[in-house]
């Protein structure tokens, strides 16, 4: 499954994108997040796992990789953006979900300029943990790389009561997406579009790949 790249090819910023546990690259969610962002100025390429490159080629369902291959598919990625002329100093990765999360356990050691998660999963769907969770947690807590999270308050994957306990590194911050759930889908009564939230999303990334901060106060 070849990537998927959108934006000028001379663009200051430069963010790889990895998919979620059940979509892949070219999913609804990573399409306007990526389109959205290259109207921004961003170039944006977006990868596919080998179990989801696989999927595509079958017709048939898979469970994710083992994180061992999860995370070299992670390192291939950005070595092949850096190849195609990405600034390694203004490299950023993140992803949907599970790709954001394996994006997380690699973004120091790869020394990106920014990490971009895009709906974490603190902890399995119903099960959220009275402390930190160290399979999907423990290192966000010494995480040096500048990260932005955004997470829709209605998320069974982490709301803002069940996570605000947990020890997250002064690097990171969390934007509230509007009664958004795992794919920032709001409620039909709540006022708002999934596109609002997504182009909600959209302003708060670019706002921090250009270190001008959340271009809207957290949670509006």
């Amino acid at each position: 499954m070849p990537d998927l790249i959108d934006g000028p090819p001379n663009a200051l910023h430069h963010l790889v994108l990895a998919h979620g546990a059940g979509e892949g690259p070219a999913s609804a969610f990573l399409t306007h997040i990526a389109l959205g962002l290259a109207r921004g100025g961003v170039r944006v390429t977006r990868f596919a796992f080998p179990y989801m490159a696989e999927m595509a080629r079958l017709g048939r369902r898979r469970p994710p990789d083992p994180q061992r291959v999860l995370l070299k598919a992670w390192r291939e990625a950005i070595a092949s953006a850096l190849a195609a002329g990405a600034p390694p100093s203004r490299l950023a990765i993140g992803g949907k979900s599970l790709g954001g999360r394996m994006a997380s356990l690699i973004a120091d050691e790869v020394g990106a300029a920014r990490l971009v998660c895009l709906g974490y999963p603190f902890h399995p769907p119903g099960r959220a943990p009275s402390g930190p969770q160290p399979l999907r947690t423990a290192h966000l807590a010494g995480l040096r790389t500048p990260t932005l999270i955004c997470q829709g308050t209605r998320d069974p994957f982490g709301r803002p009561e069940e996570v605000a306990d947990d020890p997250l590194s002064p690097a990171v911050r969390i934007v509230w997406v509007p009664d958004g759930d795992h794919s920032l889908m709001p409620h039909k009564g709540s006022g708002r579009t999934w596109e609002d939230n997504l182009d909600l999303v959209v302003r708060e990334v670019l706002g921090f790949l250009d270190d001008s901060g959340s271009s809207s106060p957290p949670g509006v």
